[in-house]
């Protein structure tokens, strides 16, 4: 019952699907509820990884372990949120990918504000040590050219410091919308919170001055649909809610990136309707998605179903995800007879697909981005979706989501 089988199929026009709200928003805000526990939270995500941070959130005092699995914003989020509660003791651990996933930017800026964590097993990694404490120290710097949640999991407990947080980002900064997300979550509580050049400033809030928070939809699960009706029939549309043209989001350049495939986006009502408006001219597509890695996947699997040669650079953070992604799509892709190259930071696709009749099983590598990039395809050809309950760490709903859309979808 692991395994999926998705026969080739063509898509139902005219539906609406509702996407669970924003991972990235949720987590953000599940963090700052238990900092400021009068803080609402409306539309929260249902996936995975929401549930793993409210969980350990709510375990609080209670376990001196806690175990994150594969969630990897929960890992970073909680060791800042740990670390700065007087007289707590945990460990935290998880999968054994999460094992091989570096902490060290993070733990080394925390500790040089005075927080007390260490290692278990290899330095660098989980599982860490953290004996809580109160922090008095309110000046960090930190290299921002590895992983912007490490940046963010500072700037969320930044308020709660009785002296204020400056933070100093060091190199290239990644995904820097992902840094503006965290600063208007804040700001949009009340959080007087800055960031000019290098420099973020969060001063000390006793009480939020705005205690409800509606978290958007998920850009990055909009993105499957987006992919989706690229490989579609002209005319094809498909409404999903709730969307904001002025997002917080980084992924919400899907919009603006998949007018390339001939995808077109209206905003109504907190909604987007998504059109197949005609058929793409590229032949060649080259995109800079450091500041939206997440995507990459799903928009290098359009290009070899529309036999586009594609390039993606900006890529690098793939590397320390649920798998080494960049890898991980060398493999599958050369499945279908693409030739495919990767560096450190890039992939490179050119396209000279054939689809095949009988059905191509995809490797998911306990990736729930892996199951989801590749699932458009079904409009080409049939596919076996191995682990396909992966998808629960991000979009439970996909499947049946899918289903209601028209798609084929077996459990095996």
């Amino acid at each position: 019952m692991n395994d999926i089988l998705l026969n080739k199929s063509e898509l139902k026009n005219n539906q609406e699907i509702i996407i669970s709200g924003s991972k990235s928003e949720t987590n953000r805000l599940l963090l700052l509820q238990a900092l400021y526990p009068n803080l609402k939270i409306e539309n929260a995500s249902n996936s995975d990884d929401s549930e793993v941070m409210k969980n350990a959130l709510q375990s609080l005092g209670k376990s001196s372990e806690i175990n994150v699995y594969h969630a990897g914003t929960a890992m970073r989020f909680l060791t800042s949120f740990y670390a700065i509660q007087e007289g707590l003791e945990v460990v935290i651990s998880g999968s054994d990918r999460m094992h091989e996933r570096p902490t060290k930017i993070l733990v080394d800026a925390l500790n040089q504000l005075g927080t007390d964590i260490s290692y278990l097993k290899e330095e660098g990694y989980p599982p860490i040590k953290i004996i809580g404490k109160k922090i008095q120290g309110n000046k960090v710097s930190i290299d921002a050219n590895v992983s912007s949640q490490y940046i963010t999991s500072l700037m969320l407990i930044g308020s709660s410091l009785p002296n204020k947080l400056e933070i100093q980002l060091k190199g290239t900064i990644t995904s820097i919308p992902y840094i503006k997300m965290t600063l208007s979550v804040l700001q949009s509580l009340g959080i007087k919170a800055e960031f000019k050049k290098n420099i973020i400033k969060i001063p000390y809030t006793k009480k939020l001055s705005n205690d409800t928070f509606v978290v958007e939809s998920d850009w990055s699960s909009a993105s499957y649909f987006y992919s989706l009706m690229a490989l579609s029939k002209i005319d094809t549309q498909i409404t999903l809610g709730y969307f904001k043209q002025d997002s917080l989001q980084g992924d919400a350049v899907l919009a603006e990136i998949y007018q390339n495939f001939g995808v077109q986006t209206t905003f109504i009502d907190n909604k987007i309707i998504i059109k197949k408006v005609e058929n793409s001219s590229i032949k060649n597509l080259n995109l800079n998605l450091n500041n939206a890695p997440d995507i990459a996947q799903t928009i290098i699997v359009t290009c070899l179903g529309l036999g586009i040669t594609c390039n993606l650079m900006g890529l690098h953070t793939l590397k320390i995800k649920e798998t080494d992604r960049l890898q991980a799509l060398k493999n599958e892709l050369e499945k279908f007879g693409a030739d495919v190259s990767i560096s450190h930071d890039s992939i490179q696709l050119n396209n000279s697909v054939i689809f095949q009749n009988d059905p191509i099983k995809i490797e998911t590598y306990q990736d729930h981005r892996m199951a989801m990039a590749f699932a458009p395809l079904v409009l080409k050809q049939s596919l076996i979706i191995k682990n396909a309950p992966v998808v629960s760490k991000s979009y439970p709903d996909f499947w049946n989501d899918l289903k209601a859309i028209g798609l084929s979808v077996n459990h095996l």
